[in-house]
């Protein structure tokens, strides 16, 4: 885990690595064995139930597109790997099915229509939605039917796994203390501001105008006017509804005239009119906090929930592996 703030401690955890069951997964063509089928059409079965060879190379096909994507030439002995480990993943995805069909998780109709109603709500019309099931080759029952199937594995998996972890202040604590480099935080200022808006390439008459505002409103400040009524009334930034309360920030996070400013004053102090490629800007500084680490109680939640992230990954896993063992797997790759 790199370094972390109370501000950011929370996405850094969430982007640890989670586990591929813990998310609905959308697999195709998983269906039990019919006469139709052929090794040349199968390529795996799990206790009598096939896996295609389309299912694997759809979800392939997939695979490598966003590997170009991302600007990933795969050689060939990687695209090997990748297959193979999504042939696995496949497997290991019909097997968590069959368990939950075993202990009769069954997922109401209600809860597939949820979970599409959000899947669909991502997308900005449906037509969009079609195009993006479309380019899949997917039809939306079989979606439908791979949700009923995803959902049902995380209900398994968090009944079978994940409710049975508790981490205990014990551990929450010893990992912060042995781990104090993740928690360092670098000075802060809390400042609100008003700010004027003016394009860096608006001609001298705007800029001027932009500039004659933010200095009728200083004056106003100097004979006693109300920072924070100043900016609900005047400011055209995103904050002024909020007083132009921008909350705690470090270095780093604004522009540099903007933050060179805000480091300056002291709280209570109110800046002079600081230009940025935003437009002009009055400045007050509210609160400071010298660098320091963030302290344990602000951070126990999220420690908590990064430590039981942790073994319920490793719990799958274990749980995986004995279902393993006790399946029929054959592959025909």
């Amino acid at each position: 885990m790199p370094n972390v703030s109370t501000r950011t401690c929370c996405t850094i955890i969430s982007r640890t690595v989670i586990s591929i069951f813990a998310a609905v997964v959308l697999g195709t063509g998983i269906a039990p064995l019919s006469a139709a089928e052929t090794p040349k059409t199968i390529a795996a079965t799990v206790n009598g139930t096939a896996i295609t060879r389309q299912a694997l190379n759809s979800e392939f096909a997939q695979a490598k597109r966003r590997s170009t994507q991302q600007g990933k030439v795969l050689t060939d002995a990687q695209a090997k790997t990748m297959r193979q480990n999504i042939l696995e993943r496949l497997i290991e995805q019909e097997l968590l099915f069959q368990q939950s069909q075993k202990e009769n998780i069954r997922i109401p109709d209600s809860a597939v229509a949820e979970h599409l109603a959000k899947l669909k709500a991502r997308f900005p019309s449906t037509d969009a939605f079609d195009k993006a099931l479309k380019d899949m080759q997917i039809s939306e029952a079989d979606l439908k039917a791979k949700t009923r199937q995803g959902l049902a594995i995380q209900k398994l998996i968090k009944t079978e796994v994940a409710d049975k972890i508790v981490v205990s202040d014990d551990q929450a604590h010893k990992f912060y203390t042995s781990h104090p480099e993740y928690f360092k935080q670098p000075e802060q200022v809390k400042a609100s501001h008003i700010l004027i808006k003016v394009d860096a390439k608006a001609d001298k008459q705007q800029q001027a105008a932009a500039k004659k505002k933010i200095e009728d409103i200083q004056q106003q400040i100097k004979q006693g006017g109300d920072f924070g009524a100043l900016a609900k009334k005047y400011s055209e930034g995103p904050s002024g509804a909020r007083g132009g309360d921008l909350g705690f920030f470090s270095r780093g996070q604004m522009v540099k005239p903007f933050e060179d400013a805000a480091f300056a004053l002291k709280p209570g102090q109110v800046s002079n009119v600081v230009k940025t490629r935003f437009g002009y800007h009055l400045i007050k500084v509210t609160g400071k906090k010298a660098a320091g680490s963030v302290p344990y109680r602000d951070v126990k939640a999220k420690i908590t929930s990064f430590l039981k992230q942790q073994e319920t990954n490793a719990g799958i896993q274990k749980y995986v592996e004995k279902l393993k063992q006790n399946a029929q797997i054959e592959k025909s790759l």
